[in-house]
C-alpha cells in the first residue's frame, strides 16, 4: 500500500499543489492553511511524464484537410486547457506536424479519447479507431483519418 503524501507538496515546474489525496491548481480550496505543515517540493506526476518523454495518450491524425488544419489545431488546445483547468495532470503535452497529418500526445489517457471524439464530432468525415496497450500500461492510441 503507498504511503499518502502528508502536508503540502509543490510541483518545481507547473505550481500544481498536492492536499486531500490528490493534485490541484492551487491552495483555493485548502482550509487549514494555519496549521503547520510540511511543505515540499517535487515534481509533479504530469511534469514528470513530460520530463521523462512519456505519454498516456496519443491521437494521429491523417488526411486532414487543409482549410481545417488550423481550427482542428485550435480545438485541441482550447478543448485541452478547459481540461487542465478541471485537473492539473490533464495536460496537452505537443501538437506535432508531419507529412502524413498531425500526432497529439496527452498525459491522461481518457483526455485523448475524449479529446478524439470531440474532433470526430466537430469535423464529421472522420473515421477513428481506438487500442489500448496490453495491461499493466494504460497508454490509449487513437487513429484518426479524415474521408474526403
Amino acid at each position: 500500500m503507498k504511503k499518502t503524501k502528508s502536508g503540502l507538496v509543490f510541483c518545481k515546474v507547473c505550481d500544481a499543489v498536492y492536499y486531500k489525496k490528490s493534485w490541484h491548481r492551487n491552495l483555493r480550496h485548502y482550509k487549514n492553511l494555519k496549521e503547520n505543515l510540511a511543505v515540499k517540493f517535487s515534481l509533479c506526476p504530469a511534469c514528470a511524464m513530460i520530463k521523462n518523454r512519456q505519454f498516456e495518450g496519443e491521437i494521429i491524425i491523417k488526411n486532414i484537410p487543409i482549410k481545417i488544419k488550423s481550427d482542428l489545431i485550435n480545438l485541441a488546445k482550447t478543448f485541452a486547457a478547459r481540461a487542465y483547468q478541471r485537473d492539473p495532470m490533464d495536460r496537452l503535452i505537443a501538437i506535432k506536424e508531419n507529412e502524413e497529418g498531425l500526432r497529439i500526445t496527452t498525459t491522461e489517457n481518457q483526455l485523448a479519447v475524449k479529446l478524439a471524439k470531440k474532433i470526430k464530432e466537430t469535423f464529421k468525415k472522420v473515421e477513428m479507431k481506438i487500442s489500448y496497450s496490453p495491461a499493466p500500461s494504460d497508454v490509449v492510441y487513437v487513429k484518426l483519418v479524415f474521408s474526403h
